[in-house]
């Protein structure tokens, strides 16, 4: 199976608790243990829940199925919105969700997906890994029971679906626009109305008028849900989020009654299905947009202005947040502070290639 030659590759002998174990010994040695684990999403949005499966089929796998892990769809077991509820207080021993849908029980948590004017899915790999990030999240779910691990990334997102075009800030007053966590917050201050509404509710708002625009992820979820059906202007960028991650929720009492194998393949199964995730999008996303945009969708780009006033609200939210929760800023300094050391090398290694590139390769194909 080219699953489990893959996990063996990565590393996963040592999960037996050596390099080289044979599988029949994981059986006689760990126990037989069963999971629930919920989602916020469905088989409506096909990269995110296959991300989850893949975890769950891989963990089975390198354990020669003595721990098995059995995934539920949003509303199956718990709503869609109540993932970290669940897991904290362990209806389930785990759980998939993006962390900036809690903004309400507190701003923080966004720092675990996307901000704006944010990290890339690179910057916010190494942020993770190599900087603070990891530290700083898990110290702020400890208290609630949780502990967090990265499980992939969409990259870069787009700024949505819109019923009529953006030329202003003065066209997006009065808007009822369906977003998530920060984003909300910084549009409400441009005169937009934010609305958070689980993915199945999306569309019918959007066809009912009760939305005049819709951000979610970009073209692979975005064609999958149909919301070109019904809005005609797609604009780009997603400056909330530069990059979206996904993280798994696990009930910290029912990780630590694991046995150190187990809890080594939970770690190591959820790097490779992040690494996943990562990839389906930028595989499937290119062809998408390609689709979208033979079907009639009108891509555009937000206005300069537009941006410009969205980058000025997003820092004078951040600085209220700042000023009133010294928790808040804690991270933030350090999340910016990463940003801002990284960007410069970003744009000399990449920025420039990459512009250059577009230009050239748009040049050609006129």
């Amino acid at each position: 199976m080219q699953r489990r030659a893959f996990l063996k590759k990565a590393g996963l002998g040592a999960v037996a608790g050596t390099a080289a174990v044979a599988a029949p010994a994981i059986a006689q040695s760990n126990p037989s243990i069963n999971w629930k684990f919920t989602s916020t999403y469905n088989t409506a949005t096909p990269a995110l829940f296959s991300t989850a499966q893949l975890f769950c089929d891989m963990v089975k796998d390198v354990t020669d199925g003595q721990f098995n892990i059995r995934l539920y769809p949003a509303g199956e077991l718990v709503p869609g919105f109540g993932v970290m509820d669940a897991v904290g207080n362990r209806t389930v021993e785990c759980g998939q969700t993006a962390s900036y849908y809690y903004y309400g029980k507190n701003p923080s948590f966004c720092f675990d997906t996307a901000v704006p004017w944010g990290l890339t899915v690179r910057q916010m790999n190494a942020w993770f890994r190599e900087g603070n990030g990891l530290s700083l999240m898990r110290e702020l779910f400890a208290p609630l029971g949780i502990i967090n691990f990265p499980f992939g990334n969409t990259g870069a997102q787009m700024g949505g679906w819109y019923r009529k075009e953006i030329n202003s800030v003065e066209d997006l007053k009065g808007l009822t626009m369906r977003t998530a966590g920060f984003a909300g917050e910084v549009m409400s201050r441009l005169g937009v109305i934010p609305q958070q509404l689980a993915t199945g509710d999306i569309y019918p708002a959007l066809e009912k008028g009760a939305l005049d625009a819709v951000e979610f992820v970009g073209p692979v979820d975005d064609e999958k849900l149909g919301f070109n059906k019904v809005a005609k202007y797609y604009y780009y960028p997603g400056w909330w989020e530069g990059a979206a991650q996904v993280s798994l929720y696990v009930n910290d009492q029912a990780f630590a009654e694991l046995p150190k194998a187990y809890q080594s393949a939970i770690e190591v199964c959820s790097r490779a299905a992040s690494n996943h995730l990562v990839e389906y999008y930028d595989n499937y996303n290119p062809e998408a947009l390609r689709r979208l945009i033979a079907g009639g969708a009108v891509l555009k780009s937000f206005p300069r202005a537009v941006l410009d006033a969205c980058y000025e609200a997003s820092n004078a939210v951040y600085k209220e947040f700042c000023d009133n929760d010294a928790g808040f800023k804690k991270i933030y300094d350090d999340y910016m502070g990463y940003r801002d050391n990284l960007v410069p090398w970003f744009r000399v290694g990449e920025g420039v290639f990459e512009n250059y590139l577009g230009a050239v390769l748009a040049k050609q194909n006129r």
